[in-house]
């Protein structure tokens, strides 16, 4: 595949670094429907802090063989011969698949769509949903036959935000096409940037599902130390040291409990149970981990009532701090973010909650959940504080001087302290 024109449909945390890291080598038009986040990259700035200001700049740079150029414009990607779909693929209230952004990605690209082109989707999907979904708008928007006129992909994503040293080149990529001739092509195209190098699925449905089962195997797994914890809590266990014993064994799957939330494991379980019990199996041990995930909010927030209670503090009005509101340390991303179930079940006892996350974006968090956050944490303030994110700001931080009396409730979610500082720790 000689000097493709390569077009990204969605500049997140997927699509840019995947942009960035195809514009050392080849042309490539990064489009969005966001007009903000287009400026924003425009004048070299990532709120999603995983491309630097410099390398983000230099990309930019005018050059007539390589480079990026970030648009609003969807006519701008009627020029790429490959295009690469990257736009989030979430929950409904409901819990069942949103294909909307999706949908509406392929019909942008099918506008442009001609023959000869490559279609490739990296978005987390159910098996199938590729060619059932995807390809049959791309059909009947652009009036071309699949596997004649034009060919699919499917290369899931393998991000992990916060992450600076498995970036998206170091991580190897699995790869799949429409025909074997297409899955070569995808497969050497994704060679010339992935340099932890490829894999090769024999289908799209196969790569389809590889990428569903790597967030369910988390989920499952960390839903089973987050039952651990709550059974060696009430036997006055430390589950970290247990943890810490059985990982001598040399195969032992060593998993921290904690919130499960974000865009992937907190979300993808659910394409893969939705597929199943369409075919007409239902998934126990799937939905049981990700009703058991989605309880730790309200769980924590309870077990820091009752040590409140224990030490003798008053609860209704109580100052509470919480530390971290994003759903991974280290990370400013919020969608999804399990801390907000701690939230409001801390609500209903009528508390004086504070929420302080450094990483964050404010207006983000205010729009999305209509939560205010502190941008300051005053000191000898608050009869509770509970450590939801372990943001490495947060391990440098005295956060022993936030109490306002030596009885004051330390809860350490993610064991950022020393654990004889804090009262409760998962």
């Amino acid at each position: 595949m000689k000097n493709p024109a390569i077009a990204i449909i969605g500049l997140g945390y997927v699509g840019l670094p995947l942009a960035v890291a195809f514009a050392k080598h080849y042309k490539v038009i990064g489009y969005d429907v966001n007009p903000s986040r287009i400026l924003q990259l425009q004048n070299g700035k990532d709120d999603t802090l995983e491309i630097t200001d410099n390398e983000l700049l230099v990309v930019q740079k005018s050059n007539p063989t390589k480079g990026l150029i970030c648009t609003t414009q969807a006519i701008d990607i009627q020029k790429a011969t490959i295009f690469i779909i990257t736009v989030p693929t979430p929950v409904d209230k409901n819990n069942g698949p949103d294909l909307t952004a999706l949908i509406g990605a392929s019909h942008t690209v099918a506008q442009y769509l001609k023959p000869d082109d490559i279609v490739i989707y990296e978005s987390t999907v159910y098996p199938g949903a590729t060619e059932e979904v995807c390809v049959p708008v791309l059909a009947q928007q652009s009036g071309l036959t699949h596997n004649q006129h034009f060919f699919t992909g499917y290369s899931p994503e393998r991000v992990n935000p916060g992450d600076k040293v498995r970036t998206v080149t170091q991580i190897l990529k699995v790869t799949s096409g429409s025909n074997p001739a297409t899955a070569e092509k995808i497969d050497q195209l994704y060679k010339t940037i992935i340099t932890a190098g490829t894999f090769k699925a024999r289908t799209i449905k196969i790569a389809e599902a590889s990428k569903v089962i790597e967030n369910c195997q988390r989920d499952v797994n960390i839903a089973f130390v987050n039952e651990l914890s709550k059974i060696f809590n009430r036997l006055g266990i430390e589950t970290h040291e247990v943890l810490e014993a059985a990982a001598t064994k040399w195969n032992f799957l060593n998993f921290s409990p904690g919130l499960v939330g974000g865009h992937c494991i907190g979300v993808d379980p659910y394409y893969l149970a939705q597929k199943a019990q369409e075919v007409g199996y239902h998934p126990e041990i799937i939905l049981a981990a990700r009703r058991l995930n989605d309880g730790m909010g309200s769980y924590i927030a309870t077990e820091t009532i009752k040590t409140m209670v224990k030490k003798g503090i008053n609860c209704n009005n109580s100052k509470v701090l919480i530390m971290g509101f994003t759903f991974k340390e280290n990370c400013p991303d919020v969608r999804n973010t399990r801390v907000i179930d701690m939230v409001n079940e801390l609500a209903t006892y009528h508390l004086n909650l504070s929420i302080y996350d450094p990483l964050a974006n404010a207006q983000e968090v205010k729009t999305e959940y209509g939560i205010d956050l502190i941008s300051q944490i005053p000191t000898q303030y608050f009869d509770a504080i509970i450590i939801a994110v372990g943001h490495s700001q947060f391990k440098t931080m005295d956060i022993v001087s936030f109490k306002n009396k030596p009885n004051a409730v330390i809860i350490d979610v993610k064991s950022v302290l020393d654990k004889q500082l804090s009262d409760f720790r998962l």
